[in-house]
């Protein structure tokens, strides 16, 4: 049996956002919840898990940037905080975090971008987002950009890295698609100083097809592995200080997914259906994971409102009425005789 290597590298944290170091697997489904938990969102299920220590109540990271890279086990990042391996490797995506993040901050100007440029994917939710519209994502678009002004061709070391093969072209536009982000970021930093949190999530596959033209002992294949991690070193450091050192950068390495990473198309606008009416099939009420807030919130409320019922009740049954009410002061059996 195949074994997935898959290994979780904290490239950049904030001082507030404790992660432990220690050789402590984590699920890969639970990542989403970890990400949730760095931002300081509630997660649906405790994750019982000595990596990430509880911080302040009242702080905060700015941003949350996770970095998928398939088709290696593991990158020579040196200045990483820490390092687990994973659990049951199995795909995952942020939707769940994009949505909370977009939902709560709907009014301000959040970046929830996601883009996987291997399969032409970017996804975006709110706002601030449009600054990031002109992303290169198609094959044909990432060719012209690599050849514009600023292309990382330019202060790339290529090696044996070829500018006309498809593999290796796939591989660069990952790397300009990086170097495009912290430009535009630089440009825009008013993104990375308002109070509302960001969420990145990127997929990079170019080092799989590498690996899968050329081979993992090729020449290309070990090229672009070493600038891969310098890039990726870089791209924390150049994110975690556009957000003032207050950014959750994570790497996650993995040589190969058993089943495709997939996604389910939405509208942006899109309503959540909290239960299904008239439905043929007679379904159920889907269930609402609010529920058990509303639930505790009436059933404390309703015991609140007996108590004080019978309080007040067991109160007025024993008052003396000559001593507690004016109304009842004429019941007194001694009456003044002028």
């Amino acid at each position: 049996v195949h074994k997935l290597i898959l290994l979780l590298t904290i490239l950049q944290a904030p001082d507030f956002v404790s992660f432990q170091k220690g050789d402590w697997p984590i699920s890969g489904e639970n990542i989403p919840d970890l990400v949730a938990l760095t931002m300081g969102f509630s997660v649906k299920e405790d994750l019982s898990w000595p990596g990430l220590q509880a911080g302040p109540l009242f702080s905060r990271p700015r941003a949350n940037v996770l970095l998928v890279v398939r088709g290696v086990n593991n990158l020579n990042l040196p200045k990483s905080v820490a390092s687990y391996p994973l659990e049951n490797p199995v795909p995952f995506t942020l939707d769940s975090v994009a949505e909370t993040v977009h939902s709560l901050f709907n009014e301000d100007t959040p970046v929830v971008l996601q883009l996987a440029p291997s399969e032409e994917r970017l996804y975006m939710l709110g706002k601030a987002n449009a600054v990031f519209e002109d992303l290169p994502v198609t094959l044909q678009q990432i060719r012209a950009r690599l050849s514009q002004d600023g292309s990382v061709l330019t202060s790339l070391p290529l090696n044996s890295l070829s500018r006309n093969a498809e593999a290796d072209l796939l591989f660069l536009s990952e790397v300009q698609v990086l170097h495009d982000i912290t430009a535009l970021l630089q440009k825009h930093k008013h993104l990375a100083k308002d109070h509302s949190p960001d969420i990145y999530s990127l997929e990079l596959s170019g080092l799989e097809e590498l690996s899968r033209l050329y081979g993992p002992d090729s020449p290309q294949y070990r090229d672009a592995t070493a600038i891969l991690a310098t890039v990726l070193q870089k791209f924390g450091e150049e994110v975690y200080g556009l957000y003032g050192k207050s950014a959750v950068v994570e790497v996650v390495t993995v040589k190969t997914f058993e089943a495709p990473l997939t996604r389910k198309s939405r509208s942006i606008l899109e309503s959540r259906q909290i239960s299904n009416p008239g439905s043929p099939y007679n379904l159920a009420y889907k269930y609402n994971y609010e529920y058990a807030v509303v639930f505790n919130i009436v059933l404390w409320l309703m015991i609140a409102l007996a108590l004080a019922l019978v309080v007040i009740a067991y109160n007025l049954w024993n008052m003396d009425p000559g001593y507690d009410s004016i109304i009842y002061r004429m019941t007194n059996q001694k009456i003044r005789m002028d």
